[in-house]
């Protein structure tokens, strides 16, 4: 199947946010989704943009049953090691389920690497739910590597209220 990848426009938020909620929906976690198109906009179209994203699109002929000619997205944005330096973290990387299995996903992975090595990378990052075989599967394909198996790392989140109480135990400034 003809496909090509291209760098996400502010135009395609709402495509994007669409297929943001298909992926909750699919990891058993839609009623955490919080964000809408108009977010997306402004945290990934403004003059320091907190994110990155690229689209699959496919041509007019092959759109999804829905009508949708943008079947596949990955959002990343750039970390930093103290270890090794530059990173890239791949926050979500979607396809929807008609068009999988046809190198749209791959296509999206590996442009993110792309990226990230134009950008002098030297990593590429991710999670995946422990329940995703498909998925986890698929990057060890790719040559990548569990660190909770092979380093015991686990990742860790403060949000909502612990978040709150944390900024507030910060020290005063002077």
């Amino acid at each position: 199947m003809n496909f090509r990848v291209r760098a996400a426009t502010k135009e395609d938020c709402k495509e994007i946010s669409r297929m943001i909620m298909e992926l909750a929906v699919y990891e058993k976690m839609s009623e955490q989704v919080e964000i809408s198109h108009k977010e997306l906009e402004r945290d990934g179209f403004c003059q320091n943009p907190f994110f990155e994203c690229l689209v699959a699109e496919v041509p007019e002929e092959h759109k999804s049953k829905e009508g949708c000619t943008v079947v596949g997205y990955a959002l990343y944005f750039y970390t930093y090691s103290t270890w090794r330096g530059r990173s890239v973290f791949l926050e979500d990387l979607y396809v929807m389920p008609e068009f999988r299995g046809n190198g749209i996903g791959k296509g999206l992975l590996c442009k993110v690497a792309e990226v990230g090595r134009k950008k002098d990378c030297v990593r590429l990052q991710l999670s995946v739910l422990d329940w995703n075989t498909p998925s986890r599967d698929f990057y060890a394909a790719k040559g990548a590597q569990d660190l909770t198996v092979s380093e015991g790392w686990h990742f860790i989140r403060f949000d909502g209220q612990n978040l709150e109480n944390l900024a507030n135990e910060a020290p005063k400034d002077l």
